[in-house]
């Protein structure tokens, strides 16, 4: 059974993302940036809610009141990476606009990439990392102060269920540099869809925000190693028979 709910739900998203895409492609020239995201957060919506009524992923948060309040307030969400579920649920969660950092081989994936690259996101080249940093620092501040928020995955990559990945300071970095408050947001989307698992299963998954955590004053390095320590506290909280006791 789940295997067959798994395949419709790859289905739905398949054949739901070609007309959605092409619509994205031909309204772009007379849109503006917020309305290109909104379009495409309303395709990640109809892709999280068919995971709701196909898959029974559901998704419960915590800590919305942690999130900043006002048009402009910036915010950089650092999120604990599992699996393709919170990449696609953030957005349909969130109250703000979003701007991801991700890798510029995403552009071109048909249709889901070609729909990304008319968004106002910051896409980098990861073999020119010195240029890609400069680059995140030169739009992340524009983002932000146009009341994007940035979000990043500071492991870098899914990470298996009950494990931890390396934490990079890429977001933290960002942060100083900027001025703007970190969030770090625990998730535990691998009970439901396990990294690089086709078969998915149905649960809730939780999302849970902390507070806000001021950059001013701070070193890069020092800042990440509190986000770890609050994300990796609160995965055990929330998802405890996942890690070793002890």
């Amino acid at each position: 059974m789940h295997l067959l709910r798994s395949i419709l739900h790859t289905l739905f998203m398949v054949v739901t993302v070609i007309p959605w895409g092409l619509a994205v492609l031909i309204a772009a020239p007379f849109l503006n940036s917020t309305q290109i995201y909104w379009m495409c957060a309303g395709w990640l919506k109809l892709a999280v809610n068919g995971g709701t009524f196909i898959l029974g992923i559901k998704n419960h948060v915590i800590g919305f009141e942690n999130l900043p309040v006002g048009s402009t307030a910036p915010a950089i969400l650092l999120v604990k990476h599992q699996s393709t579920w919170e990449t696609f649920s953030m957005p349909a969660l969130m109250p703000h606009p979003l701007a991801y950092v991700f890798k510029k081989e995403l552009l071109y994936v048909p249709f889901f990439g070609w729909a990304m690259g008319r968004m106002d996101m910051i896409h980098i080249d990861r073999s020119k990392r010195a240029q890609a940093f400069n680059k995140v620092v030169e739009q992340g501040q524009r983002l932000l102060n146009q009341g994007t928020w940035v979000i990043m995955f500071p492991e870098g990559t899914r990470i298996p269920r009950g494990q931890q990945g390396t934490y990079k300071s890429g977001g933290t970095r960002l942060a100083v540099e900027t001025g703007a408050p970190v969030i770090p947001i625990a998730v535990t989307s691998a009970k439901c869809w396990p990294r690089k698992a086709f078969v998915k299963k149905p649960g809730t998954v939780e999302f849970s925000i902390g507070k806000p955590i001021p950059s001013a004053g701070r070193q890069p390095d020092e800042l990440m190693r509190e986000v770890e320590a609050w994300i990796e506290a609160e995965m055990r909280r929330l998802d405890p028979t996942a890690y070793p006791q002890g």
